[in-house]
């Protein structure tokens, strides 16, 4: 009896510990379509990538990868569809993908369609009588217009948004994301009144002849309105946000997602993350005037439930198609109110407050990322670096240039020999290239968001949508960065173009090279996160005017499916 006994409680035991490995992890296998590794300078194909617990065990040959998989593995057949490692956006601004997809779309075509002001007018009320303002804390809210596309070529004032209402404050935001428009509510919600002054670096225009608001409002003068208003700070609201900021991320292919200038919103996303929502790594980059939160567990390498602070933004001037960056030369065509010699004008005035800033990052090692524009910004730029990196050394600090719309060939040497990377913007050259072209002319249009040039020089280099200023649409990076086509046909500085493998880097390794994290992401290879993402075609063997008809499939990350079309 007493053998019985023995025989059947082994047999229990082994039964339950063949059913426990059976339950373990077990690894998936993708097969049948291109596998782009990322890994070479030229093209490289695998016929097989082997994933388990979120990271790439092998990256090669079938037969190989059918061994390495194991027993019980799962078999995931691309079926002739393109496999290519997880998106990384040069530079956006996480935060605002769910305002952008939560408010009204004012962008022009082909994103929207508001290309007159009597059609950004029908789609604020279309809007507001379909969603209320329940979500948006009582504002009716748009994003995107576009004065240089509008067929008015101008900015909608506060008697167009009376139109809408004027019982409901509204609050629109240009594509740039540097002015807003409100109407005479708003202003009258936000204190704006001919009494306000112009803060330091915004402006408040005004009616003609008189110093009473006509509701554009100019930088420094319209972000500290707009922040609280697309950017809310009730917990449950913000996180309703911060989900349609995933959803949208993760349908367009990230699986890391930059939050380009974080001031309180930061604590958002934190306590985003201490619930542990978040399921694609974000790394923010805080606002100069906020040093504080450096001091914090989320600043560093590592992160922590997928969310860290990863240096700090420093801001020099505006936009150049809103022409608030700040130029060596006038604009070719002044701003409403300004004169012939009306250059941009600087985000902040004094070289030593610039200078202090900068120190603090080189002082304290953080990653200083610089928004600049007009080739006066990054001549301050170069002026404020150059100290600092006598006094405190230069050794793989990565600092970023972001946008360099203006950036002359002159500063691309500079910034070289400075080891800054180059983070553009050549979806410039579709939606703006042709207005460039009539504000500071064909010869400087042309060398707008000059990738080839830095990238020739030497530097590192990464392309970005600055989302939510456009769709975070990566295809579109593609498409613009390797054709350089403008909305009217023509071809934007045709020297200036990448191929579409080096386009493709510029969103994945050269994107993980930028935040630090070459090693775990970026290419496809044994020991990285498996960050993946399917196409439904090879961005390397379609006709180029293609690319921004590429659809992704399904996102992965670190072996979990995100988003799945």
């Amino acid at each position: 009896m007493k053998d019985l006994t023995r025989l059947l409680c082994f047999l229990i035991l082994t039964f339950s510990c063949s059913q426990k490995e059976e339950s373990g992890p077990v690894a998936t296998m993708y097969f049948g379509g291109d596998i782009i590794t990322m890994e070479s300078e030229e093209p490289v194909y695998a016929e097989a990538l082997v994933e388990k617990e979120g990271k790439i065990l092998f990256v090669g040959a079938m037969d190989e990868a059918m061994e390495i998989a194991g027993k019980g593995h799962q078999m995931k057949n691309l079926n002739g569809k393109t496999l290519v490692p997880g998106f990384i956006d040069g530079h956006a601004h996480f935060g605002g993908f769910g305002a952008q997809a939560i408010s009204a779309n004012l962008l022009a075509s082909p994103d929207g369609e508001v290309n007159s002001i009597p059609e950004l007018i029908a789609e604020l009320k279309s809007w507001y009588a379909e969603n209320g303002t329940d979500k948006t804390q009582g504002w009716i809210v748009g994003l995107g217009f576009d004065d240089a596309v509008l067929a008015e070529n101008r900015f909608p004032t506060k008697e167009d948004l009376d139109q809408v209402s004027t019982e409901v404050p509204i609050c629109i935001l240009h594509i740039s994301g540097h002015f807003a428009v409100m109407n005479s509510k708003g202003l009258e919600m936000s204190n704006v009144t001919a009494e306000s002054i112009d803060p330091a670096g915004g402006i408040i225009r005004r009616m003609p002849g008189s110093q009473e608001p006509n509701g554009v409002l100019e930088e420094m003068a319209a972000i500290p309105l707009f922040f609280p208003i697309i950017g809310p700070t009730d917990p449950e609201l913000a996180f309703y946000y911060l989900d349609k900021s995933q959803e949208m991320a993760a349908k367009f292919g990230y699986t890391t997602a930059q939050e380009g200038r974080a001031m309180g919103n930061h604590e958002l996303l934190a306590n985003y993350a201490e619930q542990g929502k978040f399921y694609l790594d974000v790394v923010s980059y805080i606002d100069y005037s906020a040093p504080q939160y450096f001091e914090s567990k989320w600043y560093g390498k590592d992160y922590t439930n997928r969310y860290r602070i990863g240096g700090m933004k420093m801001t020099l001037d505006g936009s150049p198609q809103g022409r608030t960056a700040w130029r060596t030369e006038p604009y070719l065509i002044p701003p409403d109110g300004q004169n012939k010699d009306y250059k941009g004008y600087p985000a902040i005035a004094e070289d030593s407050e610039v200078q202090r800033i900068v120190n603090m990052a080189f002082e304290n090692n953080w990653q200083l990322l610089t928004h600049a524009n007009g080739d006066a910004a990054v001549d301050q730029l170069i002026r404020v670096l150059r100290p600092a990196i006598a006094k405190y050394g230069n050794k793989d600090r990565r600092n970023v240039l972001i946008h360099g719309q203006y950036v002359r060939m002159d500063q691309l040497d500079s910034l070289a020999d400075m080891d800054v990377i180059a983070s553009l913007f050549p979806m410039h050259t579709f939606y703006w290239g042709d207005w460039h072209r009539q504000i500071i002319g064909k010869e400087k249009a042309d060398r707008i968001s000059p990738i080839r040039s830095a990238l020739d020089r030497g530097m590192k280099v990464t392309s970005h949508t600055d989302a939510p200023v456009a769709l975070p649409n990566l295809m579109m990076i593609l498409w613009t960065t390797v054709n350089r086509v403008s909305r009217s046909g023509e071809i934007i500085g045709p020297e200036e173009r990448l191929t579409p493998y080096e386009a493709l880097k510029s969103i994945t390794i050269w994107g993980a090279y930028q935040h630090f994290e070459e090693e775990k992401k970026g290419t496809l290879a044994a020991g990285k996160l498996a960050d993946l993402v399917i196409l439904d075609q090879n961005p390397l063997k379609i006709d180029p005017m293609l690319l921004k008809d590429i659809q992704v499939l399904e996102t992965i990350k670190e072996g979990k499916s995100i988003f799945k079309k």
